[in-house]
């Protein structure tokens, strides 16, 4: 991965690329000549038709794929992590345990690890199941966890994959305003991926519109609440009129996908 520790910007994405099998037969072009730039402390929320390469992208930030052409460059002393679709515990392991993964892997001493892991179950709510295994918490607090267990290491930057897309939407919309209270806490900078309008309208400073065959970048649409983010937002006309324009954009985005398979 061509990365740079020189940007500006959280994250500065140029003429990225991705071929995944290049050369041969089933060869897949995934994304292309995608251009992106996330401020510091920014929320940017990515949304487009299935096979967009939404996730890849993601990947890609993470470092977790190279890509075939073009940079991503993380800025200077961000510190990245990674909330997956699934809460993804280890069942032999306590709540903590799992929390504290990222700190014994890296080495961390014992008792600065104690006080980190401890501050992470305060900070999504689960400092009393510290003790619990992951088969006594319900979907929505499994989750929470694997959010503890990636604010442990104290990220500056936080790519989330569709974290909330399997819960109901109760617990959603519960994750999602506890989501942005830690983002004002900690000051994130927030790289999500949602399948979700209403979603992405709720969390987000800006909306990455993609589309799909080859994965492009084709609108954005910024997202200013006149009154905040709340459970007014939420059932207000602004609200209705920002996903519309969202929910336009989404359909160009696969009239563009289904016209490049005609």
């Amino acid at each position: 991965m061509n990365t740079s520790t020189g940007a500006p910007n959280a994250v500065e994405i140029t003429g990225l690329k991705k071929i995944f099998n290049a050369g041969k037969p089933n060869a897949v072009e995934a994304l292309v000549d995608v251009d992106l730039s996330i401020a510091p402390g920014e929320f940017v929320s990515l949304i487009g038709p299935s096979g967009c390469g939404k996730s890849t992208l993601l990947n890609m930030v993470a470092g977790l794929l190279a890509p075939s052409a073009g940079q991503v460059q993380v800025g200077e002393g961000e510190r990245v992590s990674f909330v997956f679709q699934e809460a993804t515990l280890m069942p032999w392991a306590r709540v903590a345990a799992n929390v504290r993964l990222p700190l014994d892997l890296a080495g961390t001493a014992h008792d600065a690890g104690d006080r980190r892991v401890s501050e992470a179950l305060q900070l999504v709510g689960l400092d009393k199941f510290a003790n619990a295994w992951p088969r006594e918490l319900s979907g929505g607090m499994q989750m929470r966890a694997s959010i503890a267990r990636s604010l442990v290491t104290e990220p500056t930057l936080l790519l989330m994959d569709e974290p909330f897309g399997a819960l109901d939407e109760i617990t959603r919309n519960r994750l999602d305003d506890e989501l942005l209270r830690l983002r004002r806490e900690r000051n994130l900078t927030v790289l999500f991926v949602t399948h979700s309008i209403h979603e992405a309208v709720y969390l987000s400073d800006r909306v990455v519109v993609m589309a799909a065959r080859p994965g492009r970048v084709v609108d954005e649409i910024a997202i200013k609440p006149a009154a905040g983010r709340n459970d007014d937002f939420r059932v207000s006309t602004e609200f209705a009129a920002y996903a519309k324009r969202l929910q336009d954009a989404l359909l160009a985005a696969s009239s563009n996908a289904d016209e490049a398979l005609a």
